[in-house]
């Protein structure tokens, strides 16, 4: 009897050595961040740094050699179509001149003819889209077609409207072009000997000064730059994208505009995709492929001007009901995607299917469920069974 107790003390005693050894050599919990899968809106955008511009931008340039009087004007004055805004006193003209004068009047009068065509051509196109936006509403008021195919040729509709002003615009700088090459013309008719009458460089567009090459006087070359002019009141947005990005952008698509100076996020929406891209150097160094994407404004804003720094993001795709997880807890396991659960206590490791992604949450198709507990930023301590507590928590 005290044998059998002798060795009931000695199997306790191993029993309890055995399980403090165990106790000693588990594994110590990792600490981890943890958020919560939910269901709740994501959108997912592509953007950049961007900046705003004058639509159409005219340049006054000297249409012959001569001598530049000061010019009066200040960058931010008002102009009108017209409105005298330089003066030149050209000099004689030889009879090679002559002939070069007599061409470019040619070639203005050719363009002049081409700018009209396209204002007829741009009327026909608004024309058009209005036609197929009323006929669309008919439709839609009797169900034969989704509201979206309306909304869509609204923005159509617009978007000819402003092709349209901008031709008009176009048309009119063209005829100016004409009056100023036909007065450099003239001006060689002047005396042999004397310096011509003075011409009066004449403003194409309304708007306001945007730009002056230089005020003194001076003699300049024909061609030459001297002001720039422009309706700040109308402008677009450009931002230039990654080409990987751009291929995904369509014309129509919205466009949020912050870091701008104001409190609100503005609109816009896409115009134009350029059909042609360039090279960029990155920050780092890297040369990158970038193609501008041009937009409108929705709802302009007098507080921005030509060429102010924007922060521009295109959405392609936005939800108000998705089941959705922090990008932070995602990690790639051979050519998918894996994230970590908390059960228990423990770490299980489960593949996901993903869908949309924006800058910090993505979609998941598959793989949890709602309320699930995830790992943000897993380490490599991180493994599937592994104890885990927790240092910070996020919805």
């Amino acid at each position: 009897m005290k044998l059998q107790r002798k060795y009931a003390w000695y199997a306790g005693g191993m029993a309890l050595t055995t399980l403090l050894v165990l106790w000693m050599l588990r594994p110590e919990s990792v600490a981890v961040e943890t958020a919560t899968a939910a269901i709740g809106p994501l959108t997912a955008t592509v953007g950049d740094e961007g900046q705003t511009r004058v639509r159409d931008r005219h340049m006054v340039t000297s249409p012959v050699p001569g001598r530049l009087e000061r010019i009066s004007l200040e960058v931010g004055d008002p102009v009108r179509p017209g409105m005298v805004v330089a003066r030149l006193a050209p000099v004689p003209l030889d009879a090679r001149s002559r002939q070069q004068a007599e061409a470019a009047l040619a070639a203005s009068r050719d363009l002049e003819r081409s700018a009209a065509a396209a204002v007829g051509e741009a009327r026909g196109g608004l024309e058009q889209a209005r036609a197929d936006r009323q006929r669309a509403e008919r439709l839609v008021a009797g169900g034969g077609i989704a509201p979206a195919e309306v909304e869509r040729l609204q923005i159509l509709e617009r978007v000819r409207e402003r092709e349209l002003e901008a031709a008009e615009g176009r048309a009119s700088a063209a005829a100016h072009d004409v009056e100023a090459a036909r007065s450099a013309l003239l001006s060689s008719e002047a005396a042999p000997g004397s310096s011509g009458r003075t011409l009066n460089l004449t403003c194409p567009v309304g708007g306001r000064v945007l730009a002056i090459a230089e005020r003194s006087a001076r003699t300049v070359a024909p061609g030459e730059p001297l002001l720039e002019v422009g309706d700040p009141a109308d402008l677009e947005v450009v931002v230039d994208l990654l080409s990987a990005d751009a291929v995904k952008v369509e014309p129509g698509m919205p466009m949020l505009l912050s870091g701008w100076g104001g409190d609100s996020v503005l609109e816009g929406r896409v115009r134009r995709i350029e059909p042609s891209g360039f090279t960029k150097i990155s920050a780092l160094g890297v040369e990158e492929q970038r193609v501008n994407i041009v937009g409108d404004l929705v709802n302009p804003t007098p507080a921005l001007g030509d060429r102010f720094r924007v922060d521009v993001a295109v959405v392609l795709w936005q939800s108000d009901s998705v089941l959705k997880v922090p990008s932070s807890a995602l990690f790639r396991r051979g050519s998918g995607w894996a994230l970590f659960v908390v059960e228990d206590g423990r770490a299980r490791e489960r593949q996901v299917t993903i869908g949309h992604e924006s800058g910090t949450e993505s979609e998941v198709l598959q793989g949890v469920a709602p309320g699930d507990r995830l790992i943000r930023h897993p380490t490599d301590q991180v493994r599937d069974g592994v104890r885990v507590t927790y240092v910070s928590s996020r919805s």
